[in-house]
């Protein structure tokens, strides 16, 4: 019997995104699939050796995951991400992705880069599913066509999830094996009658906010401390849809995109947060632009707001202490707050 080709998967950048999507429609072609390490110190040194020093982290942890699946895989999953909604482009680092990956100094297996380009044509995802596919040898359009549309039920299913709050992990785990998985159903907080609840949002590129390596455990630090997160995922699309067209022009980067939108949301509607965090990965040129932008527009709706810059050298002490002066602030601000309508 013919062994099934194993297709790995990097734990980073689109995964925290499209990782059911992609597993179920490998899977459903027959396919075995495999995750590189949840990322560590070795994966962000091997990376980092493998990579031009002005790349930003996440780039650099790619990299890593990849050379962590090189000698495990028969392939790997590297799409060339162009657009995933038909209107913005993913930043140039994640266009030219397949070809700096194939520059790696070690010996890879083949590599599927099929491209995910939404843009200018109906049936942007099949066309993309053929093109794996065809790269896998399967060549049955009704094969194919069965497979995506298993592959797009879980994905809406996954997104579902996201947007009741369930993090990437556990909505993965939910949709691909039927894993329990604990939500947030409500962006208001779970305990208003609570004057100290405070609820944060935490807003970033996913790989920024969910990578708990890279980020020193921001996500899991501020649900430790009671604290409710929000992040881009919760805002309802239409919501977003509707941010768009109240600035004069969007960014043309599709992740930079739904990170201003939902900040700008959650400004317009201020009694959802307590303040906002903006996870942004040093050397991002993109966001760079994304976060004075977010800085501006809440200083003027006067909601506190702080910038967390990761890069390999982000310590947890750093963070944890810049995550506590600012709560701490948020809650004496509540306080206040809450005193002076109280009198």
């Amino acid at each position: 019997m013919k062994r099934k080709p194993i297709v790995g998967i990097p734990r980073a950048l689109s995964f925290y995104t499209f990782y059911p999507l992609w597993r179920a429609f490998l899977e459903n072609l027959g396919a075995k699939v495999i995750l590189s390490s949840a990322t560590n110190r070795d994966i962000l040194e091997d990376g980092i050796s493998e990579t031009v020093n002005d790349a930003c982290i996440p780039i650099k942890v790619f990299h890593g995951h990849v050379i962590d699946l090189a000698e495990r895989a028969d392939y790997l999953f590297v799409p060339r991400m162009i657009s995933a909604d038909g209107v913005s482009t993913y930043c140039p680092k994640f266009l030219g992705l397949p070809d700096m990956i194939r520059f790696v100094g070690r010996p890879l297996p083949p590599i599927i880069d099929a491209r995910y380009n939404l843009q200018g044509f109906p049936g942007g995802q099949f066309r993309f599913f053929r093109t794996v596919a065809g790269q896998l040898g399967i060549k049955n359009p009704f094969k194919v066509y069965a497979a995506g549309l298993a592959a797009l039920a879980r994905h809406r299913r996954y997104m579902g999830l996201l947007q009741k709050g369930v993090d990437p992990l556990q909505a993965s785990g939910a949709v691909l094996e039927n894993k329990p998985y604990r939500a947030r159903t409500s962006m208001a907080s779970t305990n208003p009658g609570e004057e100290l609840k405070l609820t944060v949002a935490l807003l970033g590129y996913p790989y920024a906010v969910f990578d708990p390596y890279i980020n020193a455990g921001i996500y899991d630090r501020l649900n430790k401390m009671g604290i409710d997160v929000i992040t881009f995922e919760m805002i309802p699309e239409r919501e977003l849809k509707r941010m768009s067209r109240t600035i004069p022009q969007s960014f043309f980067w599709y992740y930079s995109n739904q990170v201003c939108w939902a900040g700008l949301y959650l400004l317009e509607n201020k009694e959802i947060v307590d303040g906002i965090i903006h996870v942004t990965a040093f050397g991002c040129g993109p966001d760079a632009m994304v976060d004075k932008l977010l800085e501006l527009e809440a200083k003027q709706a006067k909601v506190p707001f702080i910038s967390l810059s990761i890069d390999e050298h982000t310590g947890e002490g750093g963070v944890q202490t810049r995550l506590e002066a600012f709560t701490d602030m948020l809650r004496f601000r509540k306080t206040k707050q809450e005193a002076a309508v109280n009198r």
